[in-house]
């Protein structure tokens, strides 16, 4: 295969003009050599052919004559130049195409490494927090392990009767807190949660839609502080908020069973805080069950215990 013999002046012309060897060659070739202007008709109407450039090859070489010379005109200048434009924003857009796929590449592997970071601690969080729930839990056995014990000593003092374990190994009874709120998981913690939210429901027995509210947002803030003790934001709740007011602050009972699981009322009224070193788990893991329980059971507060 051998490139095509085309007019050399016609092809000149064109080289002229601004249109690649290839392309000029090309378009003379299958235009007939007959002219520039049907050369550049050629090339306008196969713009679009993806071997434009390339240099045509035939098998056999073709005896043109020179055709007569022909001048470039302005308007096949303008169309030349109109042609090279295109082609240079074509370009151009692949260009910007290209640089805002490499953009969004790159903001999605940004994008996905911050979501498994995000994943992985929140992992973290909730290992640890299970871990302190089961320490806490153990704590809590543990004491009303060592108050049953002294319970059955001191019985036995009572009646007279001789000690099965040493002095020695009497286990000590925590002190008794005189603030608000309680660090000692018992039997009667656990009535006393329970007697407080029957005494809500009794209090409001007309009211059932408004208890059940009452019920799951006391929920939802034990819950919150049960699963991140360490978010002070679950373990503030301000007084004077329309939506606690009208779901817990106004009922009688519902400030009251948030300060029994740990609350306090700051000093300036505004908010009930739980104080970190102040959560037991323990405790809100009991009014959960004891709130679960509450809207489960239909007949929950009805009887009189």
């Amino acid at each position: 295969m051998a490139v095509p013999v085309v007019n050399q002046k016609l092809l000149e012309q064109l080289e002229i003009m601004g249109f690649p060897l290839g392309q000029a060659t090309r378009a003379l070739h299958f235009s007939g050599n007959s002219s520039t202007e049907a050369a550049i008709d050629w090339i306008f109407d196969h713009e679009n052919n993806p071997d434009l450039n390339e240099m045509p090859r035939v098998s056999i070489d073709l005896d043109i004559e020179d055709a007569e010379p022909t001048f470039v005109t302005e308007e096949m200048t303008m169309r030349a130049q109109e042609l090279e434009d295109q082609a240079e924003e074509k370009q151009e857009k692949k260009n910007s195409q290209r640089e805002t796929e490499k953009e969004r590449i790159r903001a999605s592997k940004e994008l996905l490494e911050a979501k498994t970071a995000a994943e992985e601690n929140e992992r973290k969080r909730y290992l640890a927090a299970k871990k302190a729930e089961k320490d806490e839990e153990r704590r809590a056995r543990e004491r009303i392990l060592q108050k049953l014990q002294y319970d059955k000593l001191e019985r036995r003092r009572r009646l007279g009767l001789p000690s099965e374990t040493p002095a020695a190994l009497k286990p000590a009874l925590p002190r008794e807190d005189n603030r608000r709120t309680s660090h000692v998981y018992s039997v009667a913690k656990a009535d006393q949660i329970g007697e407080y939210l029957r005494s809500l429901k009794r209090y409001h027995k007309d009211e059932d839609a408004r208890v059940k509210r009452a019920f799951q947002t006391l929920l939802i803030y034990v819950g919150n502080v049960v699963k991140d003790p360490d978010n002070e934001k679950f373990r503030r709740i301000r007084l004077s908020n329309p939506l606690f007011q009208s779901r817990v602050g106004s009922l009688e009972g519902g400030v009251e069973f948030l300060e029994l699981c740990g609350f306090q009322i700051t000093d300036d009224g505004k908010f009930l805080f739980l104080p970190r070193d102040k959560v037991d788990l323990a405790v809100l893991n009991l009014a959960g069950t004891q709130l679960k329980s509450a809207l489960d059971n239909p007949f929950f507060g009805l009887f009189v215990k």
